[in-house]
């Protein structure tokens, strides 16, 4: 019943979050805030709901230990087995692709991490320290775009025109209705989902012997990694390789700076040994892996899929027998 209850409070926040950011984004849309700017706030932190609601309730619950396992376990995820899933699809060209800036401040957001991390538990003081990161991120990304539109002189309503249809639910005929049905659905679906995914999830645990910690890096971190997937397998497809890279890089900025951020306001976050001693480090290294494809513009075949997907497999091998 454990896995059931898992399995259904998945799909009802995958759902939800879906349902969220359909309504965020067209109700942005019909407020006329730029397209640009929803797509790099609002359907980036929607697309993290599913974690934050996660960590939230496991803090409330008592299993700290899920939150943080989530968050380390689906950044992993995302460039291992979001990146190496679609490369071996169909493989992405990133010659195109220009994500160096977003990519350093993601490995900069992974360093502060790893450093605020060494301490042995995330506090409020530290998740204050990570949100003024999100801060000055988010406040760099709107310098950017409002300095792109004025470069390109072009008419705001044109650009959100245009834009309307790189946004990922973005349906300018949508009506108010629907849009508040849809923030509705996504505003229920996401603290229920989340409270049947946590406790099935601590109950497996416990039957199998198992931490919280890597229930939390493998089964939940890869539950909440697939919208990731199902974007950049798309992008894939479409030859969209920017999307697909752009996609991970932000999803894992938003993960360690805003979720732990503010999960941590909500109560004290440990930091086991095992993750000190391994997860952060593999973390690191799998962001490490992406520095090639960014700054060399190496093409990510098949190959590269295969190792990327063969990484993963191993990682969650290793984490399950150090359990």
């Amino acid at each position: 019943m454990d896995l059931i209850f898992a399995a259904l409070g998945l799909v009802i926040l995958l759902l939800a979050g879906d349902s969220l950011v359909r309504g965020a984004v067209n109700m942005s849309l019909r407020l006329g805030v730029p397209a640009l700017i929803v797509s790099l706030t609002i359907v980036a932190f929607g697309t993290s709901a599913p974690e934050l609601l996660i960590s939230v309730q496991a803090i409330i619950e008592g299993v700290p230990g899920l939150a943080m396992g989530n968050v380390v376990g689906s950044n992993t995820a995302n460039i291992l087995l979001v990146l190496g899933v679609p490369a071996l699809i169909s493989g992405l060209s990133t010659a195109t692709c220009d994500t160096k800036k977003s990519y350093l401040q993601m490995m900069g957001a992974t360093v502060l991490f790893i450093v605020l991390c060494s301490g042995g538990v995330i506090t409020w003081v530290q998740g204050l320290v990570l949100l003024a990161a999100l801060g000055l991120m988010l406040s760099s990304a709107f310098r950017e775009a409002l300095s792109h539109r004025r470069s390109n002189h072009v008419a705001v309503d044109e650009v959100c025109c245009e834009d309307e249809e790189e946004v990922e639910g973005a349906d300018p005929n949508m009506p108010w209705w629907k849009v508040i049905l849809f923030l509705v659905l996504g505003l229920i679906g996401l603290p229920l989902g989340a409270d049947l995914l946590v406790d099935a999830s601590t109950n497996i645990a416990r039957h199998f012997g198992v931490s919280e910690t890597v229930i939390g890096l493998t089964l939940v971190a890869l539950g909440t990694s697939l919208p990731e997937l199902a974007t950049t397998v798309m992008a894939a497809l479409r030859k969209q390789a920017e999307v697909a890279l752009g996609n991970v890089i932000g999803s894992n900025m938003f993960n360690l700076l805003a979720i732990i951020g503010i999960a941590s306001l909500v109560g004290p976050i440990p930091v086991e040994p095992g993750i000190l001693q391994f997860d952060l480090w593999v973390m690191l290294g799998a962001s490490l892996l992406l520095a090639p494809f960014v700054f060399l513009k190496w093409h990510m075949g098949r190959v590269w899929g295969v190792i990327l997907s063969m990484l993963y497999v191993v990682y969650v091998m290793i984490v399950l027998g150090m359990s």
